[in-house]
């Protein structure tokens, strides 16, 4: 008994953080803690590994491969749909966007779009020490790092991939939000990655039940239409555009899923609430601004 009791004291308090960062559209807010178990990738980080390291890549790649699709069946009842869609960048690389809910949501896009080829970037404090930093680094991550020269080693690992037929995932939502089930607004950062590289956009939505204890259930690996950079348009527009059009599909995505519209909680913003309040009644503001002068 005490075990469950815990169990609901815990999704409730994991309900009412998300509720109460959504109801003050803080959607991109790290409220897990990262720990201090992590370094600060520095200008010798190998994010092209080299021999003998690439034979841990592949052992890692290849038991991931084997491993990873019954467990998600098992635990989640895992399926990919719109595989169809993967059609559109068979022949070139390509980045996509994943909603991050999961600490294994890594698996799920690998299993989207192979384990062989795809490549996720992470934040910096994802750069974990010990077996996790171990086996996340031979399995494909690309943290960024806050080092300059790091930086620019990253860049130039990502065209490298890119042009070799790679599919590079982004969390565009920045932060991860386990188990919940809204798509959030993204970062434009994935974007210009894609403008800057000319390649397209796969934007990847997961929906799922949940149980009575908020785990997750009959998971679906949604791949959604590929976003194509429109050069006809300026790069800004290009970037804004493409940001558009994926929000837009998750949206669809989530929408049809659930069977309901996407609405989020009342925005509780100070300024928010007054500018709707403006909007409703702009007469009756100001004369009450003018009785507070009067007094």
């Amino acid at each position: 008994m005490d075990t469950k009791r815990e169990k609901r004291t815990v999704l409730e308090k994991r309900t009412g953080i998300q509720n109460t960062l959504e109801a003050y559209r803080r959607f991109d807010y790290d409220y897990i803690p990262t720990g201090d178990n992590w370094t600060v990738p520095d200008a010798d980080f190998a994010y092209r590994k080299k021999f003998p390291e690439v034979l841990l890549n592949a052992f890692w790649r290849t038991f991931l491969k084997i491993f990873a699709p019954p467990l998600l069946k098992i635990a989640y009842g895992a399926k990919v749909t719109g595989k169809e869609n993967l059609k559109a960048v068979k022949k070139t690389g390509a980045l996509c966007v994943c909603n991050h809910f999961s600490y294994l949501d890594t698996l799920f896009v690998r299993q989207a779009v192979g384990h062989f080829r795809s490549y996720h970037t992470m934040t910096q404090e994802n750069n974990k020490t010990g077996i996790a930093g171990h086996v996340i680094r031979h399995g494909g991550m690309l943290p960024f790092s806050s080092n300059f020269t790091a930086a620019k080693n990253l860049n130039a690992e990502m065209e490298r991939l890119l042009k070799k037929g790679k599919i590079i995932n982004f969390y565009a939502e920045k932060a991860m939000w386990v188990n919940y089930t809204k798509p959030r607004p993204m970062k434009e950062g994935v974007f210009t990655y894609a403008v800057k590289y000319n390649v397209p956009v796969v934007p990847i939505f997961c929906t799922f039940d949940k149980d009575g204890k908020g785990r997750i259930r009959k998971l679906r690996i949604n791949i959604l239409p590929a976003i194509f950079p429109d050069a006809s348009l300026a790069r800004r527009e290009r970037i804004a555009a493409m940001h558009a059009v994926c929000e837009g599909e998750w949206k669809d995505c989530y929408e049809q899923a659930y069977g309901k519209l996407l609405e989020y909680l009342p925005d509780r913003r100070k300024r928010s609430a007054q500018k709707a309040l403006q909007q409703e009644s702009p007469t009756a503001v100001s004369a009450d601004r003018k009785a507070e002068q009067q007094l």
